[in-house]
């Protein structure tokens, strides 16, 4: 078991391989396919260098619909989405600086190629495990492009032990699915 603290840097990813499991702690954001054409056509709400990226739609309570501050939300449960469906913009994502990018199933060569330039990793999470994986979050710091919907909106995530991940893909191009 290998622990990570996020925001991270390139020296400790370059020790990952493909089939390490891991934990993160620290911060994650969520992204799906809207909030990453987002991020490509306007630019990212908060700075991506180092960040973790969770492909997912967090089912979020909202406890007063006349409120707005982040105590008003409740994470109820957070599963990986097929990351597949990020292949047109995570690569650019990746070169803006995210360095985890963590989802359900595949992506293509593009994004492989691009977490070996950007020296970052591909790690999937375990489909069905949402009340696992929302166990381990420990506060909602934060939320952007709530316009888009509560499960496409970027919700930022303080975590502690977020996992088991298994390295799908490390920053040296290879990779657990068929190039």
């Amino acid at each position: 078991m290998i622990e990570l603290n996020s925001p991270i840097d390139d020296d400790i990813l370059s020790k990952l391989k493909i089939g390490d499991i891991v934990y993160i702690n620290g911060k994650i954001i969520t992204a799906r396919d809207q909030a990453h054409k987002k991020i490509i056509e306007e630019g990212s709400p908060i700075d991506l260098n180092g960040i973790a990226i969770f492909h997912a739609g967090p089912i979020i309570k909202v406890i007063d619909k006349n409120k707005t501050d982040l105590n008003n939300y409740e994470m109820v449960a957070i599963g990986p989405t097929t990351s597949m469906r990020m292949n047109p913009y995570e690569s650019d994502v990746l070169d803006m600086g995210a360095k985890i990018i963590i989802g359900k199933g595949g992506m293509d060569e593009k994004t492989v190629e691009a977490l070996k330039r950007n020296k970052a990793v591909y790690l999937v999470a375990t489909g069905g495990c949402a009340a696992l994986y929302v166990s381990s979050i420990k506060k909602i710091s934060g939320v952007d492009w709530l316009d888009l919907g509560i499960p496409e909106a970027i919700w930022q995530l303080e975590v502690n032990k977020f996992g088991p991940l298994i390295v799908a893909s490390d920053s040296h191009g290879n990779t657990l699915f068929s190039k």
